[in-house]
C-alpha cells in the first residue's frame, strides 16, 4: 500500500520538463488529496465538505463538477493510506507561485471550516500545510480569515 502511495507522490513530483497540462493535471491532484486529507481528519468527511471540496477545485482550476469529482475520488483513495504531507506539498510549492500557494491553503482552511466546526487535527493540518509550503504567517492569516469570510458570505446566502 505504501508503495503504491510512494508511486502515485513520485508521478506527481515529475521534472520540470513534463507539458504544461501534465503539470496542471498533478497541481490539481495535489490540491485535491491535501483538501480531501483536511476533510477526513475530523473523523467525519461529510457531504458538506465535499460539496466545498467540489466548489474549490471548480473555481481555482476551472473544472467542471465531473472532473472535480474524479479529483475527489482519486484523492479519497489516496487519502486512505496517505501518513505524510511533504509528498502533498512538493508539488505545489515547486510548481506555484507564493500567491497561489496562499489560495491552496485558504482552500485548506475552507475545507477545514466547511462543516461549521474547526477540530484541532484540520487547524492542525492547515499550519503544517502553511510551513511546507513557504507560506508566511502574515499571509497564512490572512488565508484563513478569508477562507472564513467565504463560509460567513455563503451562510448569508442561504
Amino acid at each position: 500500500m505504501l508503495a503504491k502511495l510512494k508511486s502515485w507522490a513520485n508521478r506527481l513530483s515529475t521534472d520540470a520538463t513534463t507539458a504544461p497540462e501534465a503539470e496542471t493535471r498533478e497541481l490539481e491532484a495535489a490540491t485535491a488529496l491535501l483538501l480531501v486529507e483536511a476533510a477526513s481528519l475530523d473523523g467525519d468527511f461529510d457531504a458538506g465538505e465535499e460539496a466545498a471540496i467540489r466548489s474549490l477545485l471548480t473555481e481555482e482550476f476551472n473544472l467542471d463538477d465531473g472532473e472535480a469529482d474524479a479529483l475527489i475520488a482519486d484523492a479519497k483513495t489516496h487519502a486512505d493510506s496517505s501518513v505524510e504531507f511533504y509528498g502533498m506539498t512538493r508539488t505545489i510549492k515547486e510548481r506555484m507561485a507564493p500567491e497561489d500557494r496562499a489560495r491552496v491553503l485558504e482552500m485548506v482552511w475552507a475545507v477545514a471550516y466547511a462543516d461549521g466546526e474547526l477540530h484541532d487535527f484540520e487547524a492542525s493540518l492547515a499550519r503544517r500545510v502553511a510551513g511546507l509550503l513557504h507560506v508566511s504567517d502574515r499571509d497564512s492569516g490572512e488565508a484563513r480569515k478569508r477562507a472564513r469570510a467565504r463560509l460567513e458570505r455563503g451562510a448569508d446566502r442561504a
